[in-house]
């Protein structure tokens, strides 16, 4: 059974993309890479073509036929980890938005700490986000404000999408079962994990906004998280059946 396995999906990241491919595998515990592609038109995908043969068997990619949704990636990520048994499988974003350097603490939460789900956390210690204007900091902390008080989740940093999954975890969500792709990922990925019951441990980390390339983030994507979290909070939650 191979160990860790870091799923960054991308789309138009060609700023971006061989810097956090060299800062992950320079860190001093081994994770290997999977990179989910979105048809970028920028190139990224050539980039990091010319860089698996400098990695081989720790850099992968899988290319996908266009701009699918954010959920829809990284459960494709999920489902080829699974298949290929990696024990722990993170979620990151190529921007350097999450510090490469914290999948340390994520593994650690996962690997050491008994945690099923291990979620970098910009809330759990005050606000830890730099390089966002005012605005944007308070609509993403009273978002999951929000989200605590609709689905009653005892979990500070709803939105986050920094995270370590432990293999069990994944192997019990129905992956079919989860219905939306863009920001309400994150947030029913943490529903369906606590409505489980699996342990899940928030671990401090400092947020920083992107310096290269374009946000992601659309006035569509936030309206499906806050009208989905209404949704979530009478979503009948079953784990996967054995097969």
């Amino acid at each position: 059974m191979k160990d860790s396995l870091v799923v960054i999906p991308t789309y138009n990241e060609k700023e971006n993309i061989e810097r956090i491919i060299r800062k992950v595998f320079s860190l001093k515990k081994e994770f290997d890479v999977l990179i989910v592609e979105d048809n970028s038109p920028d190139g990224t995908a050539a980039i990091v073509r010319r860089l698996m043969p400098e990695f081989p068997d720790r850099l992968h990619m899988e290319e996908r036929k266009g701009k699918l949704g954010l959920g829809t990636a990284y459960i494709h990520g999920f489902k080829w980890a699974l298949s290929r048994d990696y024990s722990y499988i993170f979620e990151m974003d190529a921007d350097f938005s999450h510090n490469p350097d914290d999948l340390l603490k994520l593994y650690d939460a996962c690997a050491n700490q008994g945690a099923d789900l291990a979620i970098g956390s910009r809330y759990i210690k005050g606000v830890n986000v730099v390089n966002w204007p005012m605005g944007r900091v308070l609509m993403s902390y009273f978002a999951s404000y929000y989200v605590r008080m609709i689905t009653r989740m005892k979990i500070m940093d709803t939105t986050a999408g920094f995270k370590c999954y432990g293999r069990k975890l994944l192997e019990t969500i129905d992956f079919s079962k989860i219905k939306f792709t863009g920001y309400a990922f994150q947030i029913e990925m943490k529903y369906t994990a606590w409505k489980l019951g699996f342990k899940i441990i928030e671990v401090p980390i400092i947020f920083t906004d992107r310096t290269e390339g374009q946000s992601k983030m659309s006035s569509g994507i936030f309206k499906e998280a806050i009208l989905g979290v209404i949704q979530l909070r009478f979503k009948r939650i079953r784990a996967k059946k054995a097969a």
